[in-house]
């Protein structure tokens, strides 16, 4: 008997980098480079909140030469590149106003962390992350949110080199993809709410923006002439930003991750140094679910990882290949808790992947257009699927001609 044919439309949103919430997310991780440049050893859980000409920091930093850092700077700094560069709209780098509410971490938290030998240091809180992989796209992401991140990076190019010079900052995308026997077959829907310059008729900005997606997307394949384009679809989208609506650190977390496909712990990653787990673990847990299926051992894979403060190993780890994988999922956890090629204990997931000292990546350019699936941070690489293979027992020639 025949399967019978499976559909569904998948949605995913992405948010520029001048959306209120990014905007918090940039200053938080840019304090948190600025203190891991000067001490690597630095712990910081940076809040930042904005409002029509205010920005607020808060939270709690321990940091070597903490007095050569200046908050302040970094949030003006931040806000001047993103392109909030003009008083009149309620907003700007060089008008708004500063507060500071930073204090030194408890002692309560740092005796659980802080261990004389490194590979003893614990978790930085309890809690479960997650790691995804999918062969959907060759950023092995799900496609809708990769679609609605593309969107965005581009209008923000033509907005930064003032190819369309009526563009402002705050802006949001959404992509919905029609999915048939677990394939992307077609967008259904794309929508883009972008802020603009005021007296801008509607018409022009929909014919523009609605070009942009069409280049954008084309490459795809997956554009017909029964998508559907809705552009500023209220009608005006000239206030925005901070005055437009408040944001917090670490409120964009399903446009962080994976765009609502597979699971997410609840925990942000931004303005956390690495010994907070919400952010290693899933930064690790990323990278051995993408090496899972870069090596051909399932088409998808989600991994959780779970964790106790202060203790290093995980209490947990389990691996779903939705059915999908080339052995079973029981075997990949063998392999991953005693085969040697991975370490979720904190410690030696930051030593691996270099996040107290990063080198050609920077936190705060990780925050915008997702923390996966672009290339150069890395717990992108997939430098572990040769050793996956063979830890699988797929040592043939042919076996690994198959699954490459």
């Amino acid at each position: 008997m025949s399967k019978l044919m499976t559909r569904h439309v998948y949605t995913s949103e992405s948010v520029s980098e001048g959306h209120p919430d990014k905007i918090c997310d940039q200053i938080s991780d840019a304090i948190l480079d600025a203190c891991l440049a000067q001490d690597p050893k630095a712990h910081v859980a940076c809040e930042t909140a904005v409002g029509p000409n205010l920005v607020v920091n808060l939270g709690e930093i321990t940091c070597r030469n903490w007095e050569k850092i200046n908050p302040q700077a970094i949030a003006r700094e931040v806000v001047r590149d993103i392109g909030y560069d003009n008083p009149s709209e309620g907003f700007s780098y060089d008008t708004f106003n500063y507060l500071c509410a930073i204090h030194g971490q408890t002692p309560d938290i740092a005796m659980g962390v802080n261990r004389k030998r490194p590979e003893d240091q614990g978790a930085g809180d309890q809690g479960m992350m997650f790691g995804y992989a999918t062969r959907a796209t060759p950023q092995l992401m799900p496609a809708p949110i990769v679609y609605a991140h593309q969107l965005l990076e581009e209008l923000t190019r033509l907005r930064k080199e003032k190819t369309i010079e009526y563009l402002r900052p705050d802006s949001k995308a959404q992509v919905s993809v029609l999915h048939e026997n677990g394939h992307a077959v077609e967008i259904t829907a794309v929508v883009i709410s972008h802020q603009t310059l005021d007296h801008i008729p509607l018409k022009r900005i929909q014919k523009d923006l609605t070009a942009v997606a069409h280049n954008v997307l084309a490459g795809t394949g997956l554009l017909t002439n029964r998508t559907e384009f809705f552009i500023n679809p209220t009608g005006r989208f000239v206030i925005g930003g901070p005055c437009g609506d408040s944001g917090l650190t670490g409120r964009k977390i399903i446009v962080d991750s994976y765009g609502g496909v597979g699971s997410h712990g609840g925990g942000a990653f931004s303005g956390k140094d690495p010994s907070k787990v919400d952010r290693s673990a899933a930064y690790y847990g990323r990278y051995v679910a993408k090496n899972i299926v870069a090596a051909g051992l399932a088409d998808k894979c989600e991994i959780q990882v779970a964790y106790a403060i202060g203790v290093a190993k995980p209490l947990s780890i389990n691996v779903s290949t939705y059915g999908t994988g080339k052995i079973d999922d029981e075997k990949i956890v063998r392999i991953i808790e005693d085969g040697g090629i991975f370490d979720f204990r904190p410690a030696m997931m930051i030593k691996e992947l270099g996040l107290t000292a990063p080198r050609g990546w920077s936190y705060r350019e990780s925050c915008n257009y997702g923390h996966f699936g672009r290339e150069g941070f890395p717990w992108e690489k997939t430098d572990k699927a040769d050793e996956l293979r063979e830890a699988a027992g797929l040592k043939s020639p042919r076996e690994r001609a198959y699954y490459a």
